[in-house]
């Protein structure tokens, strides 16, 4: 078991708390809005349209307790090309947005014009290394006595042998599932 060191703290603590910070400063209080936008309107739309912020509308000073909230306008970054679709695509966002928020949280969409950074690519997990890449690296690293250093070193090995063996030309060894 890992020590805690004094005064030491993960950077992952700070963060989302950092980040719903700058977000609730845009009026996005929901940090999920941002974090999982393309799973929320579709890979196709998130490529390239972004919210940038809700705006809400200004607030009566006597309102009614009962009376509903009034929704937000969605202000989101579109590029240029996609403007004609996105507007098309409207009602479908507002729908999948408020279904992801829970409750009718945004009545209509705002656009802005402009380029947006691309989307960063899902990182693609490689297949496991083969049973004889494996064999070799637990071979190699059987002299480690911690055993969760030992499995990583294992890990590694068996990674880097199979790798070494593809780019040497060797054929990759079939395993039980048949890859």
């Amino acid at each position: 078991m890992k020590r805690a060191r004094p005064g030491a703290k993960l950077l992952a603590e700070f963060t989302p708390a950092l980040i719903a910070e700058a977000l609730a400063a845009r009026g996005l209080g929901e940090t999920s809005l941002i974090a999982d936008w393309p799973a929320i309107v579709g890979e196709t739309i998130a490529r390239h349209a972004r919210p940038i912020e809700l705006k809400w509308p200004p607030r009566v000073a006597k309102r009614d307790p009962e009376a509903p909230i009034a929704p937000a306008t969605l202000v989101m970054r579109v590029e240029g090309a996609f403007a004609l679709e996105a507007q098309h695509s409207a009602a479908v966002i507002v729908a999948r947005v408020n279904a992801h928020l829970g409750w009718r949280c945004v009545e209509k969409i705002a656009f802005r014009q402009g380029p947006l950074p691309p989307l960063k690519e899902r990182r693609i997990i490689p297949p496991a290394p083969n049973e004889a890449a494996q064999a070799a690296a637990r071979a190699a690293a059987s002299s480690i006595e911690d055993d969760d250093l030992r499995e990583a070193v294992v890990r590694l090995g068996a990674r880097a042998i199979e790798r070494s063996a593809r780019h040497r030309g060797a054929p990759r060894a079939r395993t039980a599932k048949g890859d």
